[in-house]
């Protein structure tokens, strides 16, 4: 059975995830540290629990859930996993360092998310949703039978992403959340890239742009196709 735990990094309070099972291999997901000292603890952490990275793996291409992913490829020697459509999004990290991020040069996916539907972390098996709405290639990881799911910056507890930097677009991001998201089941625990951990069924409830979604106040489908033509 998949367990997770996480380490908050950089000047952003982003979320990195380390998923792993009996096994002891484990997945560094959206890797943020930006210092020597999160590095280090993120380090520890993996020595400490005996574990054996596999992969460093990626919601999405913004700079402070990728600014750690050098570090990891080349303290671990993993392969990296992103979408393709989150190279140009990736290149713009250098943009970032006078917002006191320390950017090691970003190396080259290894993986493409966009033709990935699942991966493996030892005896477990996760999968890979095509979430895109914050960035234009932005995933989603599901371990079902954890009954977990990383949202990256898709979804958090009683918000959304942002969808005003490049590549965003609110109604697709509202079409991921609703078509993508919401059919998992209320049982599943999100674990956003920033903030507190939530379940499906309390968004349901609580989150003010999943409600009024779901109520039709906010016709995101016909805003879709808006934004596709």
């Amino acid at each position: 059975m998949i367990k997770l735990a996480t380490l908050t990094f950089n000047p952003f309070g982003e979320n990195t995830y380390i998923l792993f099972d009996e096994t002891r291999k484990c997945v560094i997901v959206d890797a943020g540290c930006n210092s020597d000292k999160e590095r280090q603890a993120l380090a520890s952490f993996i020595e400490k629990n005996e574990l054996q990275p596999v992969l460093a793996l990626n919601t999405h291409g913004h700079v402070d859930h990728i600014c750690g992913v050098e570090f990891v490829k080349r303290k671990w020697g993993v392969p990296f996993a992103l979408h393709r459509n989150e190279k140009p999004i990736m290149e713009m990290a250098h943009c970032y360092a006078d917002m006191g991020f320390d950017v090691d040069p970003i190396p080259s996916p290894d993986i493409d998310l966009a033709e990935t539907q699942t991966l493996s972390v030892g005896n477990s098996t996760l999968h890979i949703l095509q979430t895109p709405g914050h960035s234009p290639g932005h995933v989603a990881i599901h371990a079902p039978e954890a009954e977990l799911l990383l949202t990256g910056d898709l979804l958090f507890k009683e918000s959304i992403g942002r969808t005003d930097l490049p590549g965003g677009s609110y109604p697709t991001l509202m079409d991921s959340i609703i078509e993508r998201v919401i059919p998992l089941g209320g049982n599943t625990r999100i674990f956003p890239g920033h903030g507190a951990q939530s379940t499906i069924a309390h968004e349901v409830m609580f989150n003010p742009f999943i409600v009024e979604a779901l109520r039709g106040d906010v016709n995101y489908k016909e805003d879709t196709a808006k934004h596709e033509n």
